[in-house]
């Protein structure tokens, strides 16, 4: 059987695009491989009726992306562009006492990314590995992305890995999928979601929004660089990098105000009316999100790599960059140092009397920060941590490389097909996905990966959510409807 694979790529000077796309026909099968340049990519596989629609389906891919700039190549002559890895180092703590550590799970590389909710903790680590595990340090699952996990973001229940591959994965079903691809110019430094749409905060201290539909919504330039702090609400998007913090509308007409500090900001949390940033100059500031003053600040012993608070900021916890971990009353009063045990903690979050941090050596810890467990560990009485592994049979799961093509007696039906049918379409010069069966809204978008959209096809997923917004999110595997 003749095969035929056209490889192509788009290199921009600058820090520009630096993607490759290659197209694959073999028979009636045609394959396309996309990604960045240096990387395996994403595989879609597609087959046709006969040799002469499979070659022109290839052909038309292929004169798309020529139009848009893309050109022939050969493979490996252009390296893969560098990512910026936070550089962090870990100094021993000068606390004389340890935290009250219940249980460490050790995930084998520094870890970022880390999601506690009311079911299970998330934490991902710089090799791609997410795991999950039960508040009782179980570990429940894993996936395994292809590229380091740079932080871990919730938006409502539907949880997002953002990667050195410059995707965003959705991990809420069983088979993580790409929800966001950023554009290759962006270096992703930091990410946060609300209601659907993407704030991306990066090395060169901008700000980009994408939408729910992977559309790049706005983009702005902070005063400062290196932003490894960007946070959203409904009203506005706050930007923290190497000269302060930056609130900009929501929609990104105005900037809203910008509050400068002395040291750089290195990490961000937000409660409903103020944010917070931890600092490289010691300390934590609580910024007033309506006017941007400092309300409060709190002071640490050395540079501040993570923050979080307990509920309506009564409570502030940071971590420094010299293992140790520190509880403030919201006034500021200082009410507790203790040492990690394990590392520096590079982010924290705060549940139900347990504070969960994930650290430079990779640990995931579960400290007992109820009153009574603290004022033991300050006396010297700690319980000996439980040190969590993983089962030889843990549920492994990848994202879909390919998209599977399945057949139905009617496209239409939900039944047959084994899911619900949705559709890409046309829609002034976007592409865009609306449901076709019946029993939802048909006019609200779909979110869909934008790498496999193509005008005209039908694809069936297990399920579908709506979000508030007024658009659907995909809950399971996706598959090409023929």
């Amino acid at each position: 059987m003749t095969r035929a694979t056209t490889y192509l790529e788009l290199s921009q000077e600058g820090g520009g695009a630096h993607k490759f796309y290659e197209v694959t026909v073999e028979g009636t099968v045609v394959s396309v491989r996309y990604g960045r340049i240096g990387a395996g990519g994403q595989t879609q596989v597609s087959s046709f009726p006969t040799v002469a629609k499979a070659q022109a389906a290839a052909q038309k891919k292929i004169g798309e992306k020529v139009r848009k700039g893309y050109a022939p190549a050969v493979r490996g002559q252009r390296a893969a562009r560098p990512v910026t890895r936070r550089q962090v180092t870990s100094a021993p703590s000068t606390a004389r006492r340890v935290a009250p550590v219940l249980w460490r799970f050790r995930t084998g590389s520094a870890a970022f990314g880390i999601h506690i909710d009311e079911d299970r903790c998330w934490v991902g680590n710089q090799d791609g590995d997410v795991y999950t595990l039960s508040h009782g340090g179980e570990v429940l699952a894993r996936y395994q992305l292809p590229d380091g996990v740079k932080c871990l973001v919730a938006d409502d229940f539907w949880i997002y890995a953002g990667c050195d591959d410059g995707k965003v994965y959705d991990l809420s079903s069983k088979l993580p999928h790409v929800a966001y691809d950023i554009a290759a110019d962006v270096d992703i430094f930091w990410l946060d979601i609300h209601e659907g749409v993407l704030n991306v905060s990066d090395h060169g201290g901008g700000l980009t929004v994408i939408d729910h539909e992977d559309e790049h919504q706005w983009a702005r330039k902070s005063t400062g660089q290196f932003a490894w702090m960007v946070r959203a609400d409904g009203r506005a998007v706050y930007h923290g990098h190497h000269q302060g913090v930056t609130a900009y509308e929501a929609g990104g007409s105005a900037e809203l105000w910008h509050t400068r500090t002395t040291g750089a900001v290195l990490f961000g949390w937000q409660e409903d009316d103020s944010v917070y940033a931890g600092m490289s100059n010691n300390v934590v500031h609580r910024l007033s999100k309506k006017r941007g003053a400092i309300e409060a600040t709190y002071g640490c012993d050395a540079a501040v790599y993570s923050c979080a608070t307990a509920p309506d900021g009564r409570f502030v916890f940071a971590g420094d960059s010299s293992s140790s971990v520190y509880c403030f009353a919201a006034d500021g009063t200082r009410l507790w140092k203790l040492g990690t045990g394990d590392g520096s903690a590079l982010s924290m979050q705060y549940l139900d009397e347990k504070l969960y941090m994930v650290t430079t050596s990779g640990a995931l810890l579960c400290v007992d920060a109820s009153d009574a467990a603290i004022r033991a560990a300050e006396q010297g009485s700690v319980p000996v941590p439980v040190d969590i592994k993983s089962a030889a049979a843990l549920p492994t799961y990848t994202p879909a490389t390919t998209v599977r093509a399945v057949s139905s007696v009617s496209s239409v039906s939900s039944e047959a097909a084994g899911g619900v049918v949705v559709e890409c379409i046309q829609d002034g010069g976007r592409l865009r996905v609306h449901v076709v069966s019946e029993g939802y809204e048909p006019t609200w978008n779909v979110q869909f990966p934008r790498a496999i959209r193509e005008a005209g096809t039908r694809y069936v997923v297990d399920a579908l959510h709506p979000a508030q917004a007024g658009f659907y999110r995909v809950r399971g595997e996706i598959r090409r409807l023929v």
